[in-house]
């Protein structure tokens, strides 16, 4: 019930936001998150079998190919309509496209609400505590789905969590291959893998790498056979421009491009590796208290304690994004606070209110439009690293014992 309002809530307030809230303040021109505008373009272009257009200009597309097809069936309704797919701007004050293509986004991001509630009651969090979790998530997915509008970023998460859950429940089948569409929609879902794979066995670690490789490696390379140049162009470099943008201390470190952009690619990279560094540091005290095989053998699932720790450091590792981009944009921490929010609610009141008071004050405080990096991107890390304090399970000191699926269906008594 609680996700299914949040989402109702989330697509009113997040239409209103957007087209009647600027007009009543007098404002002529609707609030419209234009960075949706060139996804929508490359999936009309795949809609219409164009695959190679899809990071041909103007797209401006640099996420990998599952973030257009997400859109396919927007874009397909959009086409039926004879909608126009003009940018929003002077010229186009009110455009209808985005009374389409704006709830259909919005209830696409939602699709986290409903993973953090599966986990929430997974992790035996009451009732009411859930209803502040949906709460405190729909806030702050305002800023992804109305504000900047990056569905990608949302689905992915939520992939990632149903993965996360499946995982937990011993279906490492399912966990890999969700794992799989969750990087083909936005790879920056690859921070958490890592963390995964730490649970796991090693004879078990290749089947899930395959399964979680497969989708991008399908879709990416069928987008490269038609366009080389562009997709390679956009994939390895992504570009992003700190003039736009909130530069941050690694800016300058940057390899320069054209029109004042800064190459991405090689600084998330080295972030991939920063948190397969993160895994393999917690991988030693996992292995200490798992009996066995770990918890990842066939027929076995996680207790609560060690669920709560794997999102957690989930968290931290999706964070490091945050921490070590050389452009940031607003969206950006939502998905380490997202995905806190979740062991946070397993605490008392004090520690669920605390992670969702800051969640909410960091999405505020980063819609600011200020480029200095100690007045936007220094108190955003500063923020997250607190939200992630409060949020951490400090009750993971349990022994450890596995629990088949039935005992997790019918209630653990180490609940």
């Amino acid at each position: 019930m609680f996700p299914l309002v949040g989402s109702i809530g989330l697509i009113v307030v997040g239409m209103y936001s957007t087209t009647l809230g600027p007009t009543q303040l007098g404002k002529k021109e609707w609030a419209l998150p234009y960075d949706l505008w060139g996804t929508l373009i490359a999936t009309t272009r795949l809609a219409h079998g164009n695959i190679g257009g899809l990071y041909a200009p103007p797209t401006g597309l640099i996420s990998l190919p599952g973030a257009a097809v997400i859109l396919v069936p927007c874009a397909a309704l959009i086409s039926a309509l004879g909608l126009s797919l003009a940018i929003p701007g002077a010229h186009n004050l009110h455009p209808a496209v985005w009374l389409v293509a704006g709830p259909y986004q919005i209830a696409l991001c939602c699709v986290t609400l409903f993973a953090a509630d599966a986990l929430a009651e997974r992790l035996g969090v009451t009732f009411w505590k859930r209803g502040l979790l949906a709460l405190a998530s729909a806030s702050i997915l305002w800023s992804v789905s109305a504000r900047w509008g990056h569905p990608e970023d949302a689905v992915a998460v939520g992939l990632l969590l149903y993965a996360i859950l499946a995982q937990s429940n011993g279906r490492l089948a399912l966990a890999g291959w969700l794992t799989g569409t969750a990087v083909c929609v936005q790879p920056l879902v690859l921070l958490a893998v890592p963390v995964m794979l730490a649970v796991l066995p090693w004879r078990r670690m290749v089947p899930f790498l395959v399964r979680g490789a497969l989708p991008s490696a399908v879709l990416l390379g069928a987008t490269a056979l038609a366009n080389w140049h562009d997709t390679y162009l956009s994939v390895t470099s992504q570009p992003d421009s700190p003039v736009i943008n909130h530069p941050t201390a690694w800016t300058s470190l940057a390899p320069a491009m054209s029109n004042h952009n800064v190459a991405a690619g090689p600084f998330r990279l080295a972030t991939i590796v920063l948190a397969c560094l993160c895994a393999l540091a917690v991988r030693r005290a996992w292995q200490a208290r798992m009996p066995g095989d770990g918890p990842a053998g066939t027929g076995t699932a996680w207790t609560v304690p060690l669920l709560a720790e794997v999102l957690w450091w989930a968290a931290l590792t999706l964070a490091l994004r945050s921490f070590f981009e050389p452009v940031m944009v607003s969206y950006y921490p939502w998905p380490p606070m997202a995905v806190a929010l979740i062991p946070a609610a397993t605490l008392g009141w004090p520690r669920l209110f605390a992670s969702g008071l800051i969640a909410g004050g960091l999405t505020a405080a980063a819609q600011g439009p200020s480029h200095a990096v100690w007045i936007w991107w220094v108190p955003i890390v500063a923020g997250l690293v607190v939200q992630l304090a409060v949020s951490y399970p400090i009750r993971i000191g349990k022994p450890v014992t596995l629990l088949t699926p039935a005992e997790v269906a019918t209630g653990p008594t180490g609940r």
